[in-house]
């Protein structure tokens, strides 16, 4: 039995042996008690550090070691589809290098596993001490508004850090899309998950590299990823003033028939313009998300590109 950790890592340096320490802990205690072998596959997303320098190092010590390094900086996802194509193990486990992510829960989490009712043990926080109230607020509005528009389920707190059968693993690897949201994906593919609580732990070293914007952008990924309510939205907001049009054309011809033509008004008729028209903007935009979404996806490009690994690096540049 082996089990594959896949490890994205994007500026890591000081968390990266940190995290191997304990991860190698778990490992030697989940070996004597599950008889359960390792591998761990660190991807290398673009840092600009030297997070390389630390898996190359890793690797030299030990064998159990594996990495891909990018060309550049592809982001999380691509970072935790490079690592899933990796992964040899018949069970693999996503996890953030920075402890965020505990091991010790590994053999809990596999034992829900070996008892053959799921094919997914998955980690959600109970709490989000630590983190600024008003990124928490938007957090719980995000998963709140995302499970009424969208029929895939997304569990408020939910982490990536899970571990999955080889099966689920291989359902996850068959959605290759372009734009991907994780958390969508592996409710999507089905399959049972026991879910385990935990409460939130700080970083054991390095910044976040997650700030409003990139984390509202990511929302909206998931979002137009999965549900198409944003376009019923902006349909049902054209139907809703075209009867509005409609209603004040009816009332403009009685009132001049009935009253006259006053030229009073026009202030008011600037502000209704103004407001329509940036509903119609809006409504737009919409379209022109999921418009841009779709162009990506036929491009057709690949989701990273690979610089590095364990077994292409040239024998003169290793340690």
């Amino acid at each position: 039995m082996q089990i594959s950790l896949v490890v994205p890592c994007y500026n890591e340096e000081e968390a990266l042996p940190l995290f191997y320490k304990e991860a190698a802990r778990v490992a030697a205690q989940m070996k004597a008690s599950h008889g359960a072998e390792f591998e761990f596959v660190f991807v290398d997303d673009g840092s600009k550090d030297g997070t390389l320098r630390v898996m190359r190092a890793l690797r030299a010590q030990d064998a159990r070691v594996r990495y891909v390094s990018f060309s550049r900086n592809f982001g999380k996802e691509a970072g935790i589809y490079a690592g899933l194509q990796a992964a040899k193990g018949d069970y693999v486990a996503m996890l953030d290098a920075d402890l965020q992510d505990p091991p010790a829960l590994l053999p809990q989490m596999l034992d829900a596993l070996l008892t053959g009712d799921y094919d997914c043990a998955a980690t959600r926080r109970t709490t989000r001490a630590g983190e600024p109230p008003v990124r928490s607020w938007f957090a719980r509005q995000f998963y709140r508004i995302i499970n009424k528009m969208s029929d895939t389920e997304i569990v408020d707190g939910a982490r990536d850090y899970r571990l999955m059968t080889r099966r689920m693993t291989d359902a996850v690897l068959n959605m290759a899309e372009y734009n991907r949201f994780s958390k969508g994906i592996f409710s999507w593919v089905g399959f049972d998950t026991k879910w385990f609580d935990y409460e939130n732990v700080e970083r054991v070293a390095g910044q976040t590299k997650w700030n409003f914007w990139g984390l509202f952008k990511y929302s909206i990924e998931g979002i137009v990823g999965f549900s198409t309510a944003p376009l019923v939205f902006a349909a049902l907001m054209g139907v809703i003033f075209c009867l509005a049009a409609f209603a004040g054309i009816v009332f403009v011809a009685v009132r001049a028939l009935l009253f006259g033509d006053p030229t009073s008004g026009w202030p008011s008729m600037v502000c209704i313009l103004l407001f329509s028209g940036g509903i119609q903007l809006f409504c737009v935009g919409i379209v022109g998300e999921y418009l841009a979404k779709t162009y990506l996806e036929v491009k057709h490009r690949p989701l990273y590109i690979t610089r590095e690994t364990e077994d292409t690096r040239r024998p003169e540049n290793r340690p």
